[in-house]
């Protein structure tokens, strides 16, 4: 514990938090730096003997290179990180559980109440993953279908279906957040009065009893 809060300052948090984002920035931006389609469509349009300016469908498929979705953002950027952190929870569950199946000496505290937190926090965010994975995943693997099995039929139902489940993932993490973590709720439920209900936000018990872990 005391380790974590002289590795993770708020200085340090800023700036992982910010370095996330301008990588995001750059990775999403990368077709508009010349990773897409637009080549072939010029040489396709030239070899039909047209002229002028080439007519580009406005479909993803046909302007976003495949090679880039999926060698470039499936294969560097979504696939490792989540194996990587599917790993890295699977470590800190057995840690977790290690600690509260430790016999407690009457010297050493409560750390039943201290790991039973940590363990539903654990949870919280193995959740927040699972639903990540289960939104993503679909999409990624059908954009693999288009590249190395180009004559495979994909229904269209299907892909509507995936491009949904992508855009549904950043509304599902707030209601995560807030029906599995006290603190997220509290403030969720203070932006709400203030700012919606033009009222101030009744007081809140920040600190309510402490679950128990198998909850």
């Amino acid at each position: 514990m005391i380790r974590y809060k002289t590795v993770v300052t708020p200085r340090r948090a800023v700036v992982a938090i910010v370095g996330c984002w301008i990588l995001s920035f750059v990775v999403g931006l990368t077709p508009m730096f010349g990773w897409n389609n637009l080549s072939a469509v010029e040489r396709a349009w030239l070899a039909n003997g047209s002229v002028g300016e080439p007519v580009i469908k406005c479909q993803f498929e046909k302007v976003i290179s495949m090679e880039y979705m999926v060698y470039f953002n499936f294969f560097v950027w979504v696939l490792p990180p989540l194996l990587l952190m599917v790993l890295i929870y699977l470590e800190v569950f057995y840690l977790i559980r290690k600690q509260l199946n430790k016999k407690v000496s009457a010297s050493s505290g409560d750390p039943q109440k201290y790991y039973g937190k940590e363990l539903k926090i654990a949870k919280s965010l193995a959740l927040i993953l699972f639903l990540f994975a289960l939104s993503w995943l679909p999409l990624h693997i059908l954009n693999c279908i288009t590249l190395f099995c180009p004559s495979c039929h994909k229904p269209r139902l299907l892909m509507y279906i995936a491009i949904f489940l992508t855009h549904g993932n950043s509304a599902m993490n707030p209601i995560v957040y807030a029906f599995r973590i006290q603190k997220f709720r509290v403030t969720f439920l203070k932006i709400w009065n203030d700012h919606f209900r033009c009222q101030p936000a009744p007081p809140i018990d920040e600190d309510p009893p402490e679950e128990r872990p198998d909850d």
